[in-house]
């Protein structure tokens, strides 16, 4: 598929223009709150108009999302000028600051400590002095009463709602703590296959040497080259994996891992072949001198392209993408390439297969990178250090190991 054919991306427009319409209703905001006090009829006081000025606080919606201490400052001014510009004087032109009660408890909620003290001591001081210089005689009480316990109540509420967002940033964090090791745990499995089909042959090939040892040197020789070959493939990813791994206690479960044929890059296109009937087609490309892979590279590598296409499927509403495939001389690189609309269709419930595959990476010593493409779509990249060639028995020599097993 061609990269140019790719129509541009609507992010950065869109963008622009909801920061024009932010700035449009800031401007437009003062006008239409006072408007209703301006020209409302000073015979037939009512508080239709009062609502009016606080509805027009809809117009502000842009800016509390970006800078809602400025959006509470802007509101505390309007409506603190609508009781000296209204025709006439009452209790209901102080309805208003419902609106900038509801916008405290926003930045209550949102914001840092000291910004909400901030905040509210400046609320409290606007609502204060306004309702002293403009209410007189009983309504004086009446009005400070309500006022009060509006201010008090949107602080609590907003209070409790940033305990709320600090209670879900812990819990997020904690279950990310945990699917990391549960990552980690998974990866310990796997590894627990490869280390014992490795020692197995190296108990089988040393059982073997020692019966022929004195009557067929040869035999005896091929079974000590192919343990010395399995030891050093083994020890060589141990190093590397095992080492990363964070001890963890023994494991609740009872059931034994499953033994089966460890997937590797030679599944990939069986993979690209499961993914096309999922509705993705994927462009498969290989590029340098393929050459064997210690098994947990080559396991790695097949889980990170696996997990890549899962959310490919699962998330971007794409058709297509492009899995690329590059051998190089001390590296490995895997990119995965789509041109949906990456994880935003995912919401809140994403889960944790980026983490995953972070995981598995660093565990490998490699570099990964992950996010949306500035051109649209997301992408995802890893490259995986390769570690020095092991030296393998010659043709005559494997032959003649696989006669001794």
């Amino acid at each position: 598929m061609d990269a140019t054919s790719t129509p541009p991306p609507p992010q950065r427009a869109y963008g622009t223009h909801r920061t024009v319409l932010t700035w449009i209703g800031a401007v437009l905001y003062p006008f239409m709150a006072l408007l209703p006090a301006v020209s409302a009829d000073p015979w037939a006081p009512g508080i239709l108009p009062a609502c009016g000025s606080a509805l027009a606080a809809v117009l502000l919606v842009g800016m509390i999302r970006r800078r809602p201490m400025a959006a509470l400052v802007m509101t505390l001014l309007v409506t603190a000028l609508l009781p000296p510009v209204a025709k006439y004087h009452g209790p209901v032109w102080f309805v208003p600051f419902v609106a900038v009660d509801i916008l405290l408890g926003y930045v209550v909620a949102t914001r840092t400590l000291r910004a909400s003290v901030v905040a509210v001591c400046l609320t409290f001081l606007t609502q204060c002095l306004t309702i002293l210089g403009f209410t007189h005689g009983p309504d004086l009480l009446v009005i400070g009463t309500i006022a009060l316990l509006a201010l008090v109540t949107t602080c609590v509420v907003g209070l409790l709602g940033s305990e709320r967002r600090r209670y879900a940033n812990e819990l997020r964090s904690h279950e990310v703590a945990e699917a990391i090791t549960a990552e980690r745990l998974r990866i310990a499995r796997e590894l627990h296959d490869q280390v014992a089909h490795s020692i197995g042959i190296i108990a089988i090939q040393a059982g073997v040497g020692s019966r022929v040892i004195e009557t067929q040197p040869l035999e005896a020789r091929a079974a000590l080259s192919a343990i010395e070959a399995t030891s050093r493939e083994t020890l060589s990813g141990l190093r590397r994996t095992l080492v990363a791994l964070r001890r963890s206690g023994p494991s609740a479960e009872s059931g034994a891992a499953p033994y089966g044929p460890t997937p590797g890059l030679g599944d990939l296109e069986r993979l690209a072949t499961t993914t096309a009937d999922a509705g993705v087609e994927v462009d498969l490309r290989w590029s340098g001198r393929r050459r064997q892979l210690p098994p947990d590279i080559d396991l790695s590598v097949y889980r990170i392209v696996q997990e890549a296409l899962t959310n490919v499927v699962r998330h971007s509403g794409a058709g297509w993408c492009r899995v690329s495939v590059g051998f190089g001389e001390d590296g490995l690189s895997v990119e995965v390439v789509d041109e949906g609309r990456g994880m935003q269709g995912a919401g809140t419930g994403v889960g944790f297969g980026i983490t995953g595959m972070r995981e598995r990476v660093a565990l490998l010593h490699g570099e990964f990178s992950a996010g949306p493409r500035p051109e649209g779509g997301f992408r995802v990249a890893a490259r995986l250090p390769l570690p020095e060639p092991v030296a393998t028995p010659t043709d005559g020599t494997s032959a003649a190991g696989a006669d001794a097993r």
